[in-house]
C-alpha cells in the first residue's frame, strides 16, 4: 500500500491542477503546464501497478479517479470557488448518481482538467481512457461504459475496488462468491505427494506445470505471440472423488497463483444474458491478475448444445458460443471439470490443450490412498489386512479419506481403541450407502 502521505500529496497536486484549469477557464488566462510529481514514486501508489505511471497525465487521471474515494467533496469545494452562485457547467463534465451527493467525475472531467480546449490533448486523454491502455488491460483504471448514443466521455471514471480498498484501508479482501461474481477461491494444504494418481495422469499434470513455468519466455523471449493463441485449456475428467479439484489447487499453490472455482451448475442463470455478463466480468477480472479458473460441473455450461426450438434456445446457444470464445481467448490456465468425457460439447474439445483422465484408483494405488489417509497417531488392531481391503474395494481417493476420517473420530470417541476390521467395514458400507452403491 502507498504512504498516506504520498497518496495526501497526490491529491493536493491534483486540486493545484484542477484550480488552474478552473482559472485558466474563468480568467480567459493560459493554462500553465502540468506541475511535475515524482512519477517513479508515484508507481507505489498500488502493488497493482505492475509497471510504473510514466506519465503526469496518466498519474493525474489515476488520482481524479480517486479523489472522491480519499478527498470526498474536493472537486465540489473548488467549483463552488469559482462559481459562487452555482449554475450549468457542462465542459466540466461530472456526475451524479445514487447515495453520494457531490462530483463524481467522467471522461469529459478529466479532459476539461488536463487539456481544455486542445483537441490534441483531449485525444491523449480518451486514449489513456480506451480499452487499448494498460490502465484498462490491467483493470485499474476504466471509463463505465454509457447507453447507446451518449459521448463516450460522460462514462465516470472507475478505479478497480480492490485498488481503492487496498489504499483506503491498508489491505484486500479476497472476493466472495455473488452473482456479480460468481466464483469461489479455493486453497488446500495438501501437498504432491498427498495426491495419488495414475501416471499417465500425473505426466499430462506436469505438462501443465512446464506451460505455466515457461510461456511467458515462448511468447515473449522466442517471439511466439503472434503465432499461438494465449492461455491453455484443459478437460479433468472421471469420476467424482478421483482427485480433479485437489489438482486444480496444487497447480495454482505450486504456481504462486491464485484459483477460483466456478460451479455452473450454480451459475448459469434461467435469464438470458445473465449469465454471459456475469462470467464476462469475471473473465476480465480474472485475466489481469493471471487466476487459474476451475469450471466445476462444466456440463452445465459447456455441454451439448440443445437444439433450437424456440428464441429461448437460440440466445442460449449464442450466449454459449460466446464465452466459448472468451475462454479461448483467456490468456491464463481454465480448467473444466465433468464426471463424462463425452458431455462437452466437441465444439469446444477442438480448442482445448489437454484432455486428461482421472479414472478410479487401482487397487495398488488404493493401498498407497489407505496408508497416506491414515493419521499416524491411531492405533490398529491386527485383523486389518490393507492389501485385501484395497484390492476388495473399490473407493475413489475422497471416499477413502471420508472413511478414514469416520474411523478417526470413532476412535477418538471411544478412548482411543484401536481400529478393528469389523469398525472398517461398517465404515465402508456406510460411504457405499451415502454413495447409492449396493452393500
Amino acid at each position: 500500500m502507498a504512504s498516506r502521505s504520498l497518496i495526501e500529496r497526490a491529491q493536493i497536486w491534483l486540486l493545484h491542477i484542477v484550480d488552474d484549469a478552473l482559472h485558466a477557464h474563468f480568467g480567459n488566462s493560459e493554462r500553465a503546464a502540468i506541475a511535475p510529481f515524482d512519477c517513479a514514486e508515484a508507481s507505489s501508489l498500488s502493488t497493482h501497478f505492475q509497471r510504473g505511471v510514466n506519465s503526469g497525465m496518466e498519474l493525474a487521471l489515476f488520482a481524479l479517479a480517486l479523489s472522491h474515494h480519499v478527498r470526498p467533496g474536493a472537486l465540489d469545494h473548488l467549483l463552488l470557488k469559482h462559481l459562487p452562485e452555482g449554475g450549468e457547467f457542462p465542459e466540466f463534465g461530472g456526475a451524479k448518481t445514487g447515495n453520494y451527493r457531490g462530483i463524481l467525475p467522467t471522461g469529459e472531467t478529466a479532459q476539461f482538467i488536463l487539456a481544455g480546449d486542445n483537441l490534441e490533448k483531449r485525444m491523449i486523454v480518451a486514449h489513456i481512457l480506451s480499452g487499448d491502455h494498460w490502465f484498462a488491460r490491467k483493470r485499474i483504471l476504466w471509463l463505465e461504459p454509457v447507453r447507446a448514443g451518449e459521448p463516450v466521455m460522460s462514462g465516470r471514471l472507475i478505479v478497480d475496488p480492490e485498488i481503492v480498498e487496498e489504499i483506503t484501508t491498508g489491505k484486500v479482501s479476497p472476493p466472495r462468491f455473488s452473482p456479480d461474481f460468481p466464483a469461489e477461491h479455493i486453497e488446500t494444504g495438501m501437498e504432491w505427494n498427498d495426491l495419488v494418481l495414475h501416471p499417465a495422469t500425473m505426466a499430462q499434470i506436469r505438462e501443465i506445470e512446464h506451460w505455466i513455468a515457461h510461456n511467458d519466455t515462448l511468447l515473449d523471449s522466442w517471439g511466439m505471440r503472434g503465432r499461438i493463441k494465449p492461455g491453455y485449456r484443459a478437460l479433468f475428467h472421471g469420476p467424482p472423488g478421483t482427485g480433479k479439484t485437489l489438482t486444480a489447487t496444487l497447480l495454482g499453490k505450486h504456481s504462486e497463483r491464485d484459483v477460483f472455482r466456478i460451479d455452473l451448475s450454480r451459475t448459469v442463470s434461467k435469464y438470458i444474458g445473465e449469465t454471459e455478463k456475469n462470467l464476462a466480468s469475471l473473465l476480465d477480472k480474472a485475466e489481469s491478475k493471471g487466476w487459474i479458473l476451475f469450471f466445476d460441473e462444466a456440463d452445465a455450461l459447456f455441454g451439448k448444445r440443445t437444439e433450437v426450438r424456440d428464441a429461448h434456445d437460440k440466445y442460449a446457444n449464442q450466449q454459449v458460443a460466446y464465452l466459448l470464445q472468451r475462454i479461448e481467448n483467456y490468456d491464463g490456465l481454465v480448467i473444466l471439470a465433468s464426471n463424462q468425457r463425452t458431455n462437452i460439447d466437441d465444439a469446444f474439445v477442438r480448442r482445448l490443450q489437454a484432455i486428461i483422465t482421472f479414472p478410479m484408483p487401482q487397487p495398488d494405488e488404493r493401498l498407497e490412498l489407505w496408508r497416506k489417509a491414515l493419521p499416524p497417531q491411531m492405533a490398529l488392531a491386527d485383523d486389518i489386512d490393507w492389501h485385501d481391503v484395497a484390492e476388495r474395494h473399490e473407493l475413489s481417493g475422497a471416499a477413502i479419506l471420508n472413511v478414514i476420517h469416520f474411523c478417526a473420530i470413532d476412535v477418538l470417541a471411544t478412548g482411543g481403541r484401536p481400529l478393528n476390521l469389523a469398525s472398517l467395514h461398517a465404515a465402508i458400507q456406510r460411504e457405499y450407502v451415502k454413495e447409492g452403491r449396493i452393500v
